[in-house]
Protein backbone atom coordinates (compact mmCIF):
# COMPACT_ATOMS: atom_id res chain seq x y z
CA UNK A 1 0.00 0.00 0.00
CA UNK A 2 1.47 3.39 -0.96
CA UNK A 3 0.09 7.09 -1.22
CA UNK A 4 -1.01 8.38 -4.70
CA UNK A 5 1.20 10.91 -6.51
CA UNK A 6 -1.84 12.36 -7.56
CA UNK A 7 -3.05 13.78 -4.28
CA UNK A 8 0.58 14.87 -2.84
CA UNK A 9 -0.15 18.48 -2.02
CA UNK A 10 -3.15 17.09 0.06
CA UNK A 11 -1.82 14.47 1.96
CA UNK A 12 0.94 16.64 2.78
CA UNK A 13 -0.67 19.80 4.41
CA UNK A 14 -2.63 17.31 6.21
CA UNK A 15 0.66 15.25 7.59
CA UNK A 16 1.68 19.04 8.38
CA UNK A 17 -1.43 20.74 10.26
CA UNK A 18 -1.59 16.58 12.02
CA UNK A 19 1.61 17.25 13.13
CA UNK A 20 1.92 20.95 14.10
CA UNK A 21 -1.77 19.88 16.22
CA UNK A 22 -0.52 17.30 17.55
CA UNK A 23 2.32 18.95 19.10
CA UNK A 24 0.37 21.97 20.31
CA UNK A 25 -1.77 19.47 21.92
CA UNK A 26 1.43 17.35 23.42
CA UNK A 27 2.69 20.46 24.73
CA UNK A 28 -0.61 21.26 26.60
CA UNK A 29 -0.36 17.66 27.88
CA UNK A 30 -4.31 17.35 26.11
CA UNK A 31 -3.48 13.79 25.18
CA UNK A 32 -7.29 13.19 23.79
CA UNK A 33 -6.17 15.89 21.24
CA UNK A 34 -2.65 14.19 20.20
CA UNK A 35 -4.68 11.05 19.64
CA UNK A 36 -7.35 13.11 17.86
CA UNK A 37 -5.17 14.10 15.39
CA UNK A 38 -3.95 10.86 14.69
CA UNK A 39 -6.93 9.69 13.98
CA UNK A 40 -8.05 12.36 11.91
CA UNK A 41 -4.66 12.08 9.93
CA UNK A 42 -5.20 8.28 9.70
CA UNK A 43 -8.36 9.03 7.95
CA UNK A 44 -7.89 11.72 5.89
CA UNK A 45 -4.35 10.04 4.37
CA UNK A 46 -6.34 6.91 4.02
CA UNK A 47 -8.28 8.60 1.50
CA UNK A 48 -5.26 8.99 -1.05
CA UNK A 49 -4.09 5.19 -0.65
CA UNK A 50 -3.09 3.49 -3.88
CA UNK A 51 -2.86 -0.39 -3.48
CA UNK A 52 0.03 -2.50 -4.92
CA UNK A 53 0.09 -5.57 -6.81
CA UNK A 54 -3.05 -5.64 -8.48
CA UNK A 55 -3.32 -7.06 -11.71
CA UNK A 56 -6.02 -7.51 -14.27
CA UNK A 57 -8.25 -10.67 -13.90
CA UNK A 58 -8.06 -11.33 -17.63
CA UNK A 59 -5.54 -11.18 -20.19
CA UNK A 60 -7.99 -11.33 -23.24
CA UNK A 61 -7.88 -8.00 -25.71
CA UNK A 62 -11.95 -7.66 -25.61
CA UNK A 63 -12.25 -7.83 -21.92
CA UNK A 64 -12.99 -4.50 -20.09
CA UNK A 65 -12.01 -4.03 -16.43
CA UNK A 66 -13.08 -1.93 -13.93
CA UNK A 67 -11.79 2.17 -13.94
CA UNK A 68 -12.53 2.27 -10.71
CA UNK A 69 -12.98 0.75 -7.14
CA UNK A 70 -17.08 0.95 -6.18
CA UNK A 71 -20.16 -0.11 -6.70
CA UNK A 72 -22.18 -0.62 -9.61
CA UNK A 73 -24.79 1.84 -10.07
CA UNK A 74 -26.10 1.29 -13.24
CA UNK A 75 -26.04 -0.70 -16.63
CA UNK A 76 -28.05 0.69 -19.34
CA UNK A 77 -28.51 1.11 -23.19
CA UNK A 78 -28.45 4.67 -25.14
CA UNK A 79 -28.98 5.08 -28.74
CA UNK A 80 -26.40 7.49 -28.71
CA UNK A 81 -23.22 8.87 -26.85
CA UNK A 82 -21.19 11.21 -27.92
CA UNK A 83 -17.85 9.40 -26.54
CA UNK A 84 -18.72 6.76 -29.08
CA UNK A 85 -20.47 8.89 -31.96
CA UNK A 86 -23.71 6.30 -31.56
CA UNK A 87 -25.23 3.53 -29.80
CA UNK A 88 -23.32 2.39 -26.26
CA UNK A 89 -23.72 0.09 -23.25
CA UNK A 90 -23.21 2.37 -20.04
CA UNK A 91 -21.62 0.83 -16.88
CA UNK A 92 -21.80 3.35 -13.90
CA UNK A 93 -19.69 2.95 -11.04
CA UNK A 94 -20.33 4.92 -7.94
CA UNK A 95 -17.31 5.57 -5.82
CA UNK A 96 -17.90 6.35 -1.65
CA UNK A 97 -15.60 8.31 0.42
CA UNK A 98 -13.94 5.03 1.74
CA UNK A 99 -13.14 3.84 -1.66
CA UNK A 100 -9.68 3.91 -3.55
CA UNK A 101 -10.20 6.85 -5.84
CA UNK A 102 -7.48 5.94 -8.07
CA UNK A 103 -9.17 5.74 -11.28
CA UNK A 104 -7.10 2.82 -13.85
CA UNK A 105 -7.17 2.19 -17.99
CA UNK A 106 -10.25 -0.59 -18.43
CA UNK A 107 -8.02 -1.94 -21.61
CA UNK A 108 -5.27 -1.27 -23.59
CA UNK A 109 -5.11 1.86 -26.70
CA UNK A 110 -4.26 5.13 -27.71
CA UNK A 111 -5.79 7.90 -26.14
CA UNK A 112 -8.13 10.00 -28.81
CA UNK A 113 -9.18 12.40 -26.59
CA UNK A 114 -9.64 14.07 -23.13
CA UNK A 115 -12.71 16.71 -22.58
CA UNK A 116 -13.56 18.52 -19.41
CA UNK A 117 -17.31 19.86 -19.33
CA UNK A 118 -17.73 22.19 -16.59
CA UNK A 119 -21.22 21.80 -14.53
CA UNK A 120 -22.92 21.61 -10.94
CA UNK A 121 -21.98 19.68 -7.80
CA UNK A 122 -25.28 17.12 -6.73
CA UNK A 123 -24.59 14.38 -4.88
CA UNK A 124 -22.62 11.22 -6.48
CA UNK A 125 -25.48 8.60 -5.32
CA UNK A 126 -28.10 10.94 -7.58
CA UNK A 127 -28.93 9.87 -11.28
CA UNK A 128 -29.35 13.47 -12.43
CA UNK A 129 -25.49 14.25 -11.30
CA UNK A 130 -24.11 12.17 -13.88
CA UNK A 131 -25.41 14.16 -16.73
CA UNK A 132 -25.28 17.76 -15.19
CA UNK A 133 -22.21 17.47 -12.99
CA UNK A 134 -18.57 18.46 -14.17
CA UNK A 135 -16.85 15.72 -15.98
CA UNK A 136 -14.22 14.77 -17.64
CA UNK A 137 -14.28 12.35 -20.99
CA UNK A 138 -11.64 10.38 -22.29
CA UNK A 139 -11.60 8.15 -25.44
CA UNK A 140 -9.41 5.43 -26.25
CA UNK A 141 -9.06 4.04 -29.31
CA UNK A 142 -7.93 0.54 -29.15
CA UNK A 143 -5.81 -1.87 -31.77
CA UNK A 144 -9.09 -2.71 -33.33
CA UNK A 145 -9.77 0.31 -33.63
CA UNK A 146 -12.80 0.90 -31.29
CA UNK A 147 -13.41 3.50 -29.30
CA UNK A 148 -14.14 3.62 -25.39
CA UNK A 149 -15.04 5.54 -23.00
CA UNK A 150 -14.29 6.83 -20.07
CA UNK A 151 -16.10 9.06 -18.16
CA UNK A 152 -14.76 10.47 -15.02
CA UNK A 153 -17.74 12.37 -13.02
CA UNK A 154 -17.47 14.88 -9.61
CA UNK A 155 -19.67 14.97 -6.64
CA UNK A 156 -20.90 17.64 -3.80
CA UNK A 157 -17.69 17.02 -1.95
CA UNK A 158 -15.59 15.50 -5.11
CA UNK A 159 -14.28 19.14 -6.94
CA UNK A 160 -11.33 18.16 -8.43
CA UNK A 161 -10.94 15.55 -11.06
CA UNK A 162 -7.38 14.75 -11.84
CA UNK A 163 -6.36 13.53 -15.78
CA UNK A 164 -2.97 14.14 -16.48
CA UNK A 165 -3.00 12.52 -20.14
CA UNK A 166 -3.25 14.01 -23.50
CA UNK A 167 -3.97 12.80 -27.08
CA UNK A 168 -1.44 10.54 -28.26
CA UNK A 169 -0.49 8.40 -24.94
CA UNK A 170 -0.56 4.75 -24.56
CA UNK A 171 -3.00 2.97 -22.08
CA UNK A 172 -2.12 -0.03 -20.34
CA UNK A 173 -5.06 -1.79 -19.03
CA UNK A 174 -5.16 -1.93 -15.41
CA UNK A 175 -2.39 1.17 -15.31
CA UNK A 176 -3.34 4.47 -13.19
CA UNK A 177 -4.17 7.47 -15.53
CA UNK A 178 -6.16 8.96 -12.98
CA UNK A 179 -8.03 10.16 -9.76
CA UNK A 180 -11.29 11.66 -8.62
CA UNK A 181 -11.07 13.48 -5.13
CA UNK A 182 -13.35 12.07 -2.54
CA UNK A 183 -17.17 10.77 -3.49
CA UNK A 184 -17.94 10.69 -7.08
CA UNK A 185 -18.83 8.80 -10.09
CA UNK A 186 -17.00 6.86 -12.78
CA UNK A 187 -18.57 5.35 -16.21
CA UNK A 188 -17.20 2.90 -18.52
CA UNK A 189 -18.72 3.45 -22.61
CA UNK A 190 -18.56 0.87 -24.85
CA UNK A 191 -19.40 0.86 -28.51
CA UNK A 192 -22.13 -1.61 -30.21
CA UNK A 193 -24.42 -2.73 -27.26
CA UNK A 194 -25.75 -5.58 -28.68
CA UNK A 195 -22.36 -7.08 -28.52
CA UNK A 196 -21.43 -6.22 -25.44
CA UNK A 197 -21.76 -8.96 -22.78
CA UNK A 198 -21.67 -7.33 -18.73
CA UNK A 199 -20.84 -9.28 -16.31
CA UNK A 200 -21.89 -7.44 -13.86
CA UNK A 201 -24.86 -5.96 -12.24
CA UNK A 202 -26.76 -3.22 -9.66
CA UNK A 203 -24.93 -3.46 -6.64
CA UNK A 204 -22.01 -5.23 -7.09
CA UNK A 205 -18.52 -4.10 -5.67
CA UNK A 206 -15.84 -4.02 -8.53
CA UNK A 207 -12.00 -3.96 -8.01
CA UNK A 208 -10.65 -1.02 -10.22
CA UNK A 209 -7.96 -2.29 -12.44
CA UNK A 210 -9.13 -6.14 -11.59
CA UNK A 211 -12.70 -6.83 -12.08
CA UNK A 212 -13.85 -7.26 -15.47
CA UNK A 213 -16.84 -5.39 -16.07
CA UNK A 214 -17.42 -6.02 -19.57
CA UNK A 215 -16.47 -8.29 -22.61
CA UNK A 216 -16.91 -6.19 -26.21
CA UNK A 217 -17.33 -9.38 -28.65
CA UNK A 218 -16.98 -9.26 -32.54
CA UNK A 219 -19.61 -8.05 -34.65
CA UNK A 220 -21.93 -10.65 -35.42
Amino acid sequence: MMLTRYGFKEWFIMSVVAVAAAGGCWWMQWWWGVAAAGILWLAGVAFFRDPLGRRPATSAPNDMVSPADGKISAVFDVEHHEAIGGPAKVIRIFLSVLDVHVNRFPCDGVVQSVVNTPGRYLDARTAESAKVNENTMMVLTTASGEGIGVRQISGAIARRIVCPVSFGAKARRGHRYGMIKFGSTTELILPRPSDVQAHVSVGQRVTGGVTILATLNSPK
